[in-house]
């Protein structure tokens, strides 16, 4: 075979192609490297991160609640919590028997953790006290890891546990404590921790890969002090009369900000699992019943701002009154009515019978028309969680008895913050406010990202007729069922109300009662309005005039003092006497 002689030409042209291929292979690995390190540099970096790396979610500190003097209700404390990389444990049966006992948990359920090999990292136990983790420190397992994490606690215990409501263990779970948890949790960070391969942890120090970033603080338009006034009367009338439940609630009728609200039975908020979940809430809020005749005033507003309300105007009071058939009774039937007594007197005397005839004058379309005015039958909108709507009747089914039953307050079920809110439009010109319980939010630097400004809702009433309302609220407290809540020293308006309780047949009880009181002082510049219900009494005397009325006439005295509030020029004490 003959052999071709290798020329010159031919080895530059071999050089030629060697050396192109060699100038692309270094082009493409020249762009594969600036493609990894330059253009895919930051996804690689996070893969390889998440991949050396491992972590566990630790909760920021929540945001503080405080009163509107600025005292804490609701803070947070540092705790320790105990965790585990179960790649690092090398027996766990021995270290479960050992951790039970000081963690009071079951070992298998320690065990069943730390043997999680798919988790980087799992919580043992969250949120203990210093002395228990400080004991498993010192025990020095492998594997074991502590980092610190905040639980919360009330200085005020029981007396504001209702409406702060508690935390679980990672977030609210009842009063402004659940409503608010977008604002007072803030954003978790991490616990970082470096690792090999096979998820063994590099001899580093823990650091954090995000920090937390704090909760804002809530500070609230409730007063403590005044809390702790409602909250000692309460306490007071739970042992003189032992209702199955009292409440009180305390409002600025000038804004619709709640200065304070109670109800017992309560609960302690570091125990919480040990009391009757229906103790969480505040029931002048969630709770709604027959208000009896507290309601007569939405009545009396729509008549007199209709021009259909004639003080002097005669009506005679048999005991009861007949309506289709149906008998509607007076409290005075048993010794044979009222009388004749003029429609002003009858609302001091709360006569069942001539309300009943007010109503009729009014009618169905108007009388409704005003209870929905005053916000009945829907929530107000107070920033608190489970708010009741009540109950009211469709118009079109109110038939002549019905308009009858509603003119006196029995049929329908109603809230404590409806009645404050309907009688604070009474008394303040006519104007419906938004209550609130939060005035403001703020941050870690106690800059304000939120400020509340009273919201009127609605116009119900002129001045006019507000005006004439309070006048004959005054009438109550001055000559009639309100007589045992007057004041020494301010002149003092308010309605009383007897609701009856259904029993179990569907019928009305003659032994079971809601005494109520609603009313504000001092009339010359209403700084108060003030609610308070007795539901219920099984000891003493079953009459508002023992219960109700003293609980009203202390609690209203008592935070007048304290607001510093100038006595009226002309008491009512003065004018009884």
């Amino acid at each position: 075979m003959a052999e071709f002689p290798v020329t010159r030409a031919i080895v530059r042209k071999r050089l030629i192609i060697v050396f192109v291929f060699t100038v692309l292979a270094t082009l493409l690995l020249i762009s594969r490297l600036a493609w990894i390190q330059i253009v895919r540099a930051d996804e690689l970096y996070e893969q390889a991160w998440e991949q050396w790396n491992h972590n566990l979610p630790v909760s920021a500190a929540r945001g503080s609640i405080y009163d509107c003097q600025g005292r804490l209700l609701a803070g947070s404390a540092s705790v320790h919590t105990v965790a585990a990389i179960p790649s690092q444990i090398e027996d766990s049966e021995e270290v479960s028997n050992v951790l039970a006992p000081v963690l009071g948990m079951d070992a298998a359920k320690i065990n069943e953790r730390i043997t999680m090999k798919e988790r980087s990292a799992v919580y043992i136990k969250r949120k203990l006290e210093p002395e228990v983790s400080e004991t498993v420190r010192e025990m020095n397992i492998p594997g074991i890891i502590f980092f610190n994490e905040d639980k919360r606690y009330y200085p005020a215990g029981s007396l504001t546990s209702q409406m702060l409501g508690f935390v679980g263990m990672d977030r609210g779970l009842a009063g402004l404590e659940a409503y608010y948890e977008q604002y007072l949790s803030g954003s978790e960070g991490r616990i970082l921790y470096p690792a090999d391969g096979k998820g063994k942890q590099l001899p580093h120090v823990f650091s954090r890969s995000a920090l937390q970033q704090q909760g804002y603080d809530l500070h609230l338009a409730l007063d403590e002090s005044i809390q702790h006034i409602v909250y000692k009367e309460l306490n007071r009338i739970m042992e003189h009369s032992a209702p199955k439940q009292a409440m009180a609630l305390v409002l600025d009728p000038r804004s619709g900000a709640v200065l304070a609200a109670v109800a017992k039975p309560d609960y302690s908020p570091d125990n919480y699992d040990l009391y009757d979940p229906e103790s969480w809430t505040l029931a002048p809020f969630t709770s709604s019943f027959e208000p009896g005749s507290t309601f007569k005033m939405i009545t009396l507003a729509g008549v007199v701002e209709e021009g259909l309300f004639d003080p002097n105007e005669m009506y005679y009071c048999s005991g009861h009154t007949v309506v289709n058939g149906n008998k509607i009774s007076c409290w005075t039937e048993s010794r044979g009515g009222h009388g004749n007594i003029s429609f002003f007197q009858s609302v001091g005397a709360s006569c069942n019978p001539a309300f009943v005839e007010l109503g009729k004058k009014l009618g169905r379309e108007k009388l409704f028309q005003y209870i929905d005015a005053f916000g009945f039958g829907k929530p107000t909108g107070i920033d608190y969680p489970g708010e009741s709507s009540g109950m009211i009747f469709e118009t079109d089914a109110v038939g002549p008895v019905e308009l009858a039953t509603t003119a006196f307050g029995q049929g329908i079920s109603v809230t404590p913050i409806q009645q404050v809110m309907a009688v604070t439009a009474m008394v303040n010109g006519g104007y419906l406010y938004k209550p609130y319980l939060v005035e403001e939010i703020r941050n870690q630097d106690g800059e304000i990202i939120f400020a509340r400004e009273p919201e009127i809702v609605r116009q119900v009433v002129s001045e006019e007729t507000s005006a004439q309302l309070v006048a004959l609220m005054e009438s109550v407290i001055l000559d009639g069922t309100g007589h045992a809540a007057a004041l020494e020293g301010y002149r003092v308006a308010g309605k009383t109300g007897t609701a009856e309780k259904l029993d179990q047949d569907g019928s009305y009880s003659d032994r079971d009662y809601i005494y109520s009181l609603i009313g504000f002082a001092p009339i010359e510049d209403p700084r108060l309005v003030l609610y308070v219900a007795v539901d219920g009494v099984t000891r003493g005397p079953r009459l508002g005039v023992h219960t109700s009325a003293p609980l009203f006439k202390n609690i209203m005295e008592d935070t007048l003092n304290y607001m510093q509030v100038s006595p009226s020029e002309a008491s009512t004490g003065d004018q009884e006497e």
